[in-house]
């Protein structure tokens, strides 16, 4: 029995989608993943708190084919480096629940099939994995890469021929026109419904499953070409041996990427490169050996700055809350690199971030010296370093300063601020996350 015929003699996928046990389902899921309201202005809470009214109209309107899925709320999220901006689409609460309910359903239909170099938005893979078969893939003798970026990938998608790759897998005919209504509901952008002919907008809950339909038929053909590659989303390098070897499969695939799937390459931002100057879900290769990204770490350094700005009437203990909350997840997702001294770089720069901050709240020098002196610092030591004409910045480097606030001071201070959380506390154990030096 072929795929398609099993598919056929199984439960009806639009009618498990219609289904209130399955709708129920995909609440829970949309709960646990929060999220904004949508144009209709109904939150999650607003939803739960007449849930079995919500779930019960849904199905009534999704067996009558009188369900129209509303058009999204137009969000703009600035890029990393201040670069432009992300736009993503926000789908109403009842919306997410039927693409959540429909991703569901699909995922166990299409994610067995793609291909395993495929790692973004698919169960029990991951950025941290990618990056490391992109190493395993560079230390077996292809230190080349072919980054390719697709230009404004999702909103380019082509309805037509995502809906007939869909089509090879699905019988339920009904399941695919939902998919066609929902892909062409619309955007909402100042109080202006605007159509979509093409394009998912991203931040849908079946977007990324969309993505990967559409590029696993690109999946398929460097598979076919024999080609080694790392696939997370619309980020997609390819490796090959040698620099003509690269340059000829660039070519070849941005036409097959621009002639067959109808999307576009990015020719500026696209390159052929040795793998340590090409930068791969924030990290990069180098001799064999993955580190952070040189660009990640000046996003981090920025957003570093960002957390301790000068000036401030934001008290210390809430500024330290702001920046666990932002570096340890940072630390964690960076982790993976293979160059500890790069988490002690944003550290130590964290340190003199704060350290800057302390000397300029002592108003006057005399204040200053005073509070150095009585933290420990010998007085010749403090009035040299305080009476210097030294800047705020130049003197939070300077040993008077850092023996007044040692490294000790400050694990200690954001020790007190993570134990009042259980899994800051944790990566706090393992980590040490403050080893200021």
């Amino acid at each position: 029995m072929n795929e398609h015929d099993r598919l056929i003699e199984e439960p009806r996928l639009f009618d498990q989608l219609c289904s209130t046990l399955y709708l129920s389902a995909g609440f829970e899921q949309v709960k646990k993943n929060k999220g904004k309201p949508g144009i209709d202005g109904v939150t999650i809470a607003d939803f739960e708190a007449r849930l079995d009214e919500e779930l019960s109209r849904l199905q009534q309107e999704l067996q009558d084919w009188t369900y129209q899925p509303s058009p999204v709320r137009r969000v703009e999220i600035p890029k990393p480096g201040g670069k432009g901006v992300r736009l993503l689409g926000i789908p109403t609460v009842r919306d997410r629940v039927v693409q959540t309910t429909l991703k569901l359903l699909l995922e166990p239909i299409f994610d067995p099939h793609f291909s395993g170099h495929s790692y973004g938005f698919r169960p029990g893979r991951s950025q941290h994995q990618a990056v490391q078969a992109a190493q395993r893939i560079v230390e077996s003798g292809k230190p080349y890469v072919v980054d390719i970026d697709l230009s404004k990938f999702f909103d380019r998608i082509h309805h037509d021929r995502l809906i007939g790759r869909m089509g090879q897998r699905i019988a339920d005919k009904r399941i695919l026109r939902l998919i066609g209504m929902m892909l062409r509901s619309g955007v909402m952008i100042n109080g202006v419904v605007n159509p979509n002919k093409e394009g998912a907008m991203q931040g849908g809950p079946l977007s990324p499953l969309l993505s990967n339909i559409v590029l696993d038929e690109l999946d398929q053909e460097l598979e076919k070409r024999g080609l080694e590659f790392c696939r997370f989303a619309d980020d997609c390098n390819i490796f090959v041996g040698s620099q003509k070897a690269a340059e000829r499969v660039m070519e070849k695939v941005s036409q097959f990427i621009e002639n067959k799937l109808k999307l576009k390459v990015n020719r500026e931002k696209s390159q052929v490169a040795k793998s340590d100057a090409v930068k791969f879900l924030g990290f990069t290769v180098v001799d064999g050996t993955v580190a952070i990204a040189h660009k990640a770490l000046q996003t981090a350094m920025s957003k570093v700055k960002a957390l301790t700005p000068r000036g401030t009437h934001q008290t210390l203990n809430h500024t330290l809350a702001d920046l666990n909350q932002w570096y340890v997840g940072w630390a964690n997702y960076y982790s993976l690199t293979q160059y500890p001294s790069q988490l002690r770089k944003i550290e130590a720069h964290i340190r003199r971030r704060l350290r800057a901050r302390l000397v300029s709240q002592q108003k006057r020098k005399q204040h200053l010296y005073r509070n150095l002196v009585k933290r420990g610092v010998p007085r010749k030591q403090a009035a040299q370093t305080v009476f210097s004409n030294k800047k705020r910045w130049a003197l939070s480097a300077t040993r008077a300063v850092t023996r007044a606030y040692p490294n000790s001071w400050f694990i200690n201070l954001m020790g007190q601020e993570i134990r009042s959380d259980r899994q800051l506390a944790h990566w706090f154990e393992v980590s040490q996350w403050i080893r200021l030096t």
